[in-house]
């Protein structure tokens, strides 16, 4: 390794040594991997493993047929504990080969930084040397991020369903892995060797997946495990490491011996899992009360952790050196009376915060803190106390020449509880429209107000509910019986008033509405939190005076469906308009958040038209709320899939519209992405640092406004426009128009297996039905991906560019030139190709026409497959085209390189899915009962899977 790295060497030469150590890698833990099947299973499951791999790759390399045929009588032959067997090996080879990938990025990046490599793409280093570079000031910056929020959102979704014992064991093999560049003597080199292959021993004897119902605390469980592993050190860390970059960049900001100035909590995580009650009949106000206790919990037993290793720590003496009052003043409160430590008051101090933070955590829900405090101390009443503390501490330590004391923990510690406060994420709360109006509709006829309020015009909506709005009374009464729902629906908003008063009003914040259509939708939850006295009017008895509304929770437009998304522009601007709403966005701090759904619009309408509509609904928004003097928010409900929004989330930042970052950003991070991105803390932070980089970029560069760009950009508009509406007829001629076309995909992919097995605590489906518009988005893109067809990542985009191509005055090549410049000099366009490129790389035709033989009815197989074929050629060909590109990802080389290093191993899981599909559904017709190991096959053929393509959910 190391004399091959030493090689000067052509371009080619270069690529092929900064691979081989990830090469090594895999081909170790395939290694691995092999030696614990033989011993575990026996020689001849491991023989079988290696013929269907083998022949896997001949079907997907060279096309062949009679491959196809053989795996085909292979596949039968297995038993299903041969099958079993197979599936798990090929599943966790998928997971091994992630490690080892995130592992090479890792090196990669250190290498680079060794070698004193100018600022990578992404980082806060580059983004900051190019503001720096176009004129911005570090007074600029620090404005920035004086007012900044850059906050990632984890929800709860079915394609993420790894369980935390696979986390962990992934979490130590990647650590073991990552000792293996260190200069190793032999001895340790082989007891290294000796650890990985037991942690690989470990994983295949333990169950990979659940196989009962998944919980909503199963949920909150799997999320809270990414905060112990990566986000509780790497959040602080990286609050460091953008404090450093920016004394670096501006260091005229920092005279000699001064310390850079400190960010505020501008990075904080949000959270979906245990509030999001849209659609999911297991979120109420116990698990919403529950999702908190444990992200408390979470918390509390890291800042227990802490401040106990910092008493081991902190052990100056004042016989040596002297404190600050504030310092004595807390040790002489603490409950420790030992006179062993009489004269070590940080020790002392933190003995008594500790026992402070053990009477806290009890008293917000803990029910097991591990050490025993010395004593008994009175509760913090807030996070702000704790953090006073720890700032008395630090303090006291930098005016009595401790400040090196300071670095190792104490100040990363004081971090955390500014970002984490007692409450760890803010927990999000979602509802569909619907429900409130049934809510309402109930309280309305009960109270003798209105007796058919959901028949009522949009118009007589809106008076009534501001007119109810600005009376003094309820209309809930506690002697009046309500049914199930409207009850459950107000003691979920009374929690979130009780979890606001006792963890602090970051908790809970944000109540977003599914499915909102009208201005009615956003006023019936201000209506709401008045019932439950999370929006309270204040009479200030000044003659004439209007009365003040102070509202806890902001309330959260989701803009979903392609009519959803022409409409929102409008409907924020009449919202606004009434002069009660414009109070309360003035008191929120002139801001009001909207957030954008890109799953069902993209169900709706396609690939092409969902990610134009957003942009123009992005941009209408940007001009109502800059006439209104508004700041804008936008959340972001990205999916895992490009179909759902997904693909590289700094390019994605960047290619916002201008004015719709501006330093405010939320964004979803949902399925397995959640472990691709936050399972291993180097790669965390890395996604972390690359949202902050990308939102620093996107609100402070500056942008040319000569006429000349902006009428090249009307243009590109116009272009898109009319690619558009040339894709979604496309797409929805296909997906709603087809005769059959529902059929072809239940039975075409494993949609229905999905909806069956322990995936999620919420429905596949809204409503009991195979209508595809009340499918999820989310497995309606994940069965797509399982089947190799990724098609909603693509589908109508070819058709679009040839239609175009070949109409209007001005010649095919004009207008081939014109898309060939919307690549080059527009980011939304030249993003919009790169996931694309992305997906077809993923997209396999001869795997999924594997899957389209699942399809009994032959006529509707072959008329559906070959236009999926047709397209799929047509966009191959179209992109080509435009971008030059005679390769897939040919402008991204790493992403290519890890799609040929995994593909053939993933590609026997789909072989062997097709075979399961077809065992378990012969069962189901013949009447027969279905076998549980076959469903627990496909279960893990479907994590294997997912885990293979990365971004599939």
């Amino acid at each position: 390794m190391a004399a091959q790295a030493k090689k000067p060497a052509s371009t080619a030469s270069a690529i092929t040594d900064k691979d081989l150590p990830l090469k090594e890698d895999i081909r170790l833990l395939g290694r691995l991997l092999g030696d614990v099947l033989r011993s575990q299973e026996g020689e001849s499951v491991y023989e079988v493993v290696e013929t269907i791999r083998q022949t896997a790759v001949r079907f997907r390399r060279e096309a062949d047929s009679a491959a196809g045929s053989e795996l085909n009588r292979m596949l039968k032959k297995l038993t299903r504990e041969q099958t079993i067997s197979v599936v798990r090996a090929f599943s966790y080879f998928s997971h091994l080969a992630n490690i080892a990938e995130d592992q090479h990025h890792n090196r990669r990046r250190r290498a680079h930084l060794l070698a004193g490599s100018a600022p990578q793409r992404g980082s806060v280093a580059f983004a900051l040397s190019r503001l720096d570079d176009a004129g911005v000031s570090g007074d600029a910056i620090r404005q920035f991020f004086d007012g900044a929020l850059v906050s990632p959102v984890l929800t709860a979704h079915p394609t993420e369903v790894q369980r935390k014992s696979i986390l962990d064991a992934e979490h130590e093999i990647a650590r073991l892995l990552a000792e293996r560049d260190l200069p190793l003597t032999p001895r340790e080199r082989a007891r290294n060797l000796e650890l990985l292959h037991a942690q690989v021993a470990s994983l295949w004897q333990t169950r990979m997946l659940r196989y009962t119902k998944l919980t909503v605390a199963d949920e909150i469980e799997n999320a809270l495990s990414y905060y112990r592993i990566t986000f509780l050190r790497e959040l602080p860390a990286l609050y460091d490491d953008v404090e450093c970059e920016i004394a670096a960049q501006y260091p005229h900001r920092n005279r000699k011996n001064a310390t850079p100035p400190k960010l505020p909590p501008f990075l904080q995580m949000g959270s979906w899992i245990g509030g999001d009650r849209d659609g999911n009949p297991n979120v109420n106000a116990t698990t919403m009360q529950h999702a908190m206790t444990r992200q408390s919990t979470t918390i509390f037993d890291f800042y227990l952790q802490e401040v106990h290793a910092l008493g081991a720590e902190l052990s100056a003496s004042t016989l040596l050196v002297g404190v600050s009052p504030e310092l004595q003043a807390l040790a002489d409160a603490s409950p420790d009376t030992s006179p062993h430590r009489n004269d070590e008051p940080y020790r002392r101090a933190l003995i008594g915060m500790y026992a402070r933070l053990a009477a806290t955590a009890r008293d917000l829900g803990a029910s097991n803190v591990l050490r025993r405090e010395v004593g008994p101390a009175q509760p913090y009443r807030n996070a702000a106390e704790f953090t006073t503390d720890l700032q008395v501490l630090v303090e006291s330590l930098n005016s009595h020449h401790g400040g090196a004391m300071v670095k190792p923990r104490l100040a990363s510690l004081l971090r955390a509880s500014e970002i984490f406060g007692f409450h760890l994420a803010t927990l999000d709360m979602r509802q569909s429209s619907d429900v409130h109006e049934r809510v309402l509709s109930e309280l309305f006829a009960r109270a003798q107000v209105e007796p058919r309020y959901a028949e009522l015009d949009e118009d007589a909506r809106v008076a009534l509910l501001l007119d109810e709005l600005s009376r003094p009374r309820l209309l809930y009464s506690p002697y009046v019986g309500y049914s199930e729902e409207t009850e459950s629906e107000l003691e979920i908003l009374r929690t979130a008033r009780a979890i606001r008063e006792r963890y602090g009003s970051r908790a809970i914040r944000n109540y977003i509405i599914s499915h909102t259509e009208t201005v009615s939708d956003l006023l019936e939850v201000l209506l709401l939190q008045k019932e439950t006295g999370l929006l309270r009017t204040r009479w200030t008895g000044a003659a004439g005076a209007a009365p003040e509304n102070d509202m806890d929770l902001m309330v959260i437009p989701l803009f979903e469906t392609i009519p959803d998304l022409r409409r929102a522009a409008g409907i924020m601007e009449s919202l606004m308009a009434i002069p009660m709403v414009r109070a309360l966005i003035t008191r929120q701090g002139e801001l009001q958040e909207v957030m954008l759904g890109y799953s069902d619009s993209n169900k709706d309408g396609g690939f092409l038209t969902s990610n134009w509509e957003l942009y123009k609904a992005e941009n209408r928004l940007v001009d109502v709320f800059r006439r209104a003097g508004v700041t804008l928010r936008l959340f972001h409900g990205r999916g895992g899939t490009v179909g759902r929004g997904g693909g590289p989330s700094y390019e994605a930042i960047l290619a916002q519209p201008e004015g719709t970052v501006n330093g405010q950003i939320r964004l979803t991070e949902q399925g397995e992405i959640i472990a691709s991105k936050f399972s291993n803390p180097e790669i965390g932070r890395r996604n972390l640092e690359l949202l902050v980089s990308a939102t620093l970029e996107a609100s402070l560069t500056p942008h040319n406004a000569d006429a000349g760009r902006a009428a090249r950009l009307a243009e590109y508009e116009s272009v898109m426009d009319e690619l558009s509406e040339l894709a979604y007829h496309a797409y929805r001629n296909l997906v709603y128009e087809t005769p059959g076309f529902t059929d072809y995909f239940f039975a075409a992919t494993p949609i229905a297996e999905i909806a069956e097995l322990n995936i999620g605590s919420r429905p596949a489906s809204r409503k009991a039905s195979r209508r595809i518009e009340d499918l999820r988005a989310i497995p309606w893109g994940f069965s797509w991906g399982q089947c190799r067809l990724l098609l909603p990542g693509w589908y109508g985009f070819g058709s679009a560019i040839a239609a175009w191509l070949d109409s209007g005055k001005r010649g095919r090549s004009t207008r081939l030139a014109t898309l060939r410049a919307m690549v080059r000099e527009w980011p939304f366009f030249a993003t919009l190709l790169s996931n694309m490129d992305m997906v077809l790389a993923k997209t396999d035709l001869a795997l999924a026409s594997r899957y389209a033989e699942l399809v009994a009815d032959r006529k509707l197989r072959n008329a559906i497959f070959r236009r999926i074929e047709e397209e799929h050629r047509q966009c191959a060909a179209c992109f080509a085209q435009i971008t030059g590109a005679k390769e897939r990802l040919e402008g991204n080389p790493l992403l290519a390189r890890s799609i040929k290093n995994r593909f053939a191993y993933l590609d026997p899981l789909n072989h062997l899915q097709v075979e399961l599909l077809k065992r378990n559904r012969a069962a189901g017709v013949s009447g027969l009962t279905q076998d549980g190991r076959v469903h627990r096959g496909i279960h893990l053929s479907i994590n294997g899977i997912a885990a293979g393509l990365r971004n599939t959910g």
